[in-house]
């Protein structure tokens, strides 16, 4: 049916949006920027965009994720509670969207990632090493992991640079260290969600399977420049990232306001 849907065309400009949207992410989050515009244009409904896009971004999670754990930056055992945490936020948030309108996120996510490219900007020794922990894992685990996998569960852009900035604040992870770990959390949120989302039937499997392939690609170059870059890299690209965001979003919600008073003065 899928194929009765859309292009072969399409489903290899997706593929390259999903590639490119899985390197940014695995380094700095706001993938998902990209890969859900390029979804809604195709003309489906904005439920299967949801679903269809946890599922490609589960699989640029999940590489990342792996390559960091392979590579012995994330200890798995010392992570447990965090990550079943996210898992259960995440599928939290996948109900709780059923049922509650996400208007409220989309209005206050603007200025929560404008925050966090300006405290990224102005503070330049952040996360350049290991500092000591400020909150417990037990702790950090059920607010910050399953807070933030709920918010991922309802709305979702953003959850990297929260979970990143959440580990070098709180838990005095170097930058390279926290976008690792950030990437772990954010995998397990993915596949909470996306376990609600199956079980509701709407997800595109051939699309999401393409672009989850794209993510998977660029997931993977995008890790490998985390742990050979590090601090050079991942900050100036939060910065940006983070900036592209809130002009993005400020432009979906106020677009025409804005557009009158640029004409209304120039």
């Amino acid at each position: 049916m899928e194929w009765s849907l859309l292009s072969p065309d399409v489903y290899g400009l997706l593929f390259l949006v999903a590639l490119v949207a899985g390197f940014i992410d695995s380094i700095a989050g706001g993938g998902g920027l990209l890969t859900i515009p390029a979804l809604l244009s195709t003309g489906i409904s904005p439920v299967q965009v949801l679903a269809t896009n946890k599922l490609q971004a589960t699989g640029g999670s999940l590489s990342a994720a792996w390559y960091f754990i392979r590579r012995g930056v994330v200890n798995l055992r010392s992570q447990r509670l965090a990550i079943a945490m996210a898992a259960l936020g995440g599928m939290s948030g996948a109900l709780l969207v059923q049922f509650v309108s996400p208007d409220l996120l989309r209005y206050a996510l603007p200025i929560l990632v404008m925050m966090i490219g300006l405290y990224f900007l102005l503070v330049p020794n952040i996360g350049v090493e290991d500092r000591p922990r400020r909150l417990g894992v037990v702790i950090f685990s059920c607010f910050i992991g399953g807070g933030i996998g709920l918010y991922d569960g309802v709305f979702g852009p953003g959850t990297g640079s929260f979970l990143a900035l959440s580990y070098v604040m709180l838990c005095g992870y170097n930058l390279a260290k926290a976008t690792a770990h950030a990437k772990v959390l954010n995998c397990a949120t993915n596949l909470g969600a996306l376990g609600f989302f199956m079980l509701g039937g709407q997800v595109l499997w051939l699309l999401g399977f393409v672009m989850l392939a794209g993510q998977m690609i660029g997931a993977r170059l995008g890790a490998g420049l985390v742990l050979s870059r590090g601090q050079k890299l991942i900050r100036p690209m939060l910065v940006t990232i983070s900036f592209l965001m809130s002009v993005k979003l400020l432009h979906d919600q106020h677009g025409d306001t804005i557009r009158f008073w640029l004409a209304y003065y120039f």
